[in-house]
């Protein structure tokens, strides 16, 4: 997989991208990343990136010729765009989700297109036909920070990034619920003890056990995810009996 980021500040991503399993598989081949200098992409001594929002207001906005021809020196030869998806960090967009990483993961390429200051022209997300997309609903100082995230949620996907498969599929979200809680050695720390049937080896009880913690939390921390699975679920039922 190729993972392309536009971004004003290169430096940002350098070292935690060398880290951990994103570091990890791009040393065995798995993933490129290539990191793109906006300013690279500009024509005048000042290197200018931004210009004031037409109709007033506070902030300076990031120009669309910049990052159209950024994101064009990333076509193959004899190709005006680079192949895969497109996506703009920007907290206009569509709440990203582990379904989204799992869509992502599945792409030979993606370009991920980093903000800053006030905002960035619109034309750039409707020229590319990219996709808007947030962390949250809060804001950060630029599109770097969602970038990083995103590309974590994406490479440790990719098969062969994780050794133990098992430990991904049992990450919160994995089947639409939040985990289960985790507990280590020692058996009891101040006082607080792992529950009692995690010790009993019995693979079936802590199975079930699991499930029943992550139904809770998710019911009593996510209510939204809480009702999205029991709608699955009874769409699941209706399938079966027909």
């Amino acid at each position: 997989m190729i993972i392309n980021i536009v971004t004003l500040f290169p430096e940002f991503f350098r070292e935690p991208l060398g880290l951990s399993i994103p570091g990890r598989a791009a040393e065995a081949g798995l993933v490129e990343y290539r990191l793109i200098d906006l300013r690279a992409f500009t024509h005048d001594r000042h290197r200018t990136v931004d210009d004031y929002p037409y109709g007033g207001g506070a902030g300076m906005v990031l120009k669309p010729a910049p990052f159209f021809e950024a994101v064009r020196s990333l076509a193959p030869e004899g190709g005006e765009w680079p192949a895969g998806r497109v996506l703009v960090m920007s907290a206009r967009g569509r709440p990203f989700a582990h379904a989204d990483a799992v869509r992502l993961s599945l792409e030979e390429e993606i370009t991920l297109l980093c903000g800053h200051y006030k905002d960035i022209d619109q034309r750039v997300a409707d020229g590319l036909e990219a996709e808007e997309v947030a962390l949250g609903d809060f804001i950060l100082s630029g599109g770097e920070i969602p970038a990083l995230a995103i590309v974590d949620a994406v490479v440790r996907l990719l098969p062969g990034a994780i050794s133990d498969h098992e430990s991904a599929s049992t990450d919160s979200f994995y089947e639409g619920l939040l985990s289960p809680p985790s507990y280590t050695r020692p058996a009891e720390f101040r006082g607080m003890e792992v529950p009692p049937v995690l010790l009993t080896g019995d693979h079936a009880k802590i199975a079930n056990w699991r499930r029943e913690q992550a139904e809770r939390l998710t019911r009593e921390r996510r209510p939204d995810l809480w009702a999205e699975h029991l709608r699955e679920q009874g769409t699941g039922n209706r399938e079966q009996k027909d």
